[in-house]
């Protein structure tokens, strides 16, 4: 793979894990509890478990996202 298609791939993959970390917190992901919970510090790194998770996910294969968007941005920059 030369080193042009690395590059779209990675940002691909970035582009997908950002997404997974919107859809993560959309569903709730990391919020505090009412009773029990981590009070501020858990709502401080809320954010980073739902990027780490959403990496992992999109190393994992994710949704399909980061490859449609490689051969989106690999057509484009050939094109």
């Amino acid at each position: 793979m030369p080193d042009g298609d690395a590059a779209l791939r990675d940002a691909a993959r970035k582009l997908e894990t950002s997404f997974l970390a919107e859809m993560l917190k959309s569903a709730g992901l990391g919020e505090t509890r009412d009773t029990f919970g981590g009070g501020a510090g858990e709502e401080q790194f809320a954010s980073f478990l739902r990027q780490a998770q959403a990496e992992e996910m999109a190393k994992a294969g994710g949704i399909g996202l980061s490859e449609a968007l490689f051969h989106a941005l690999k057509e484009r920059h050939d094109g």
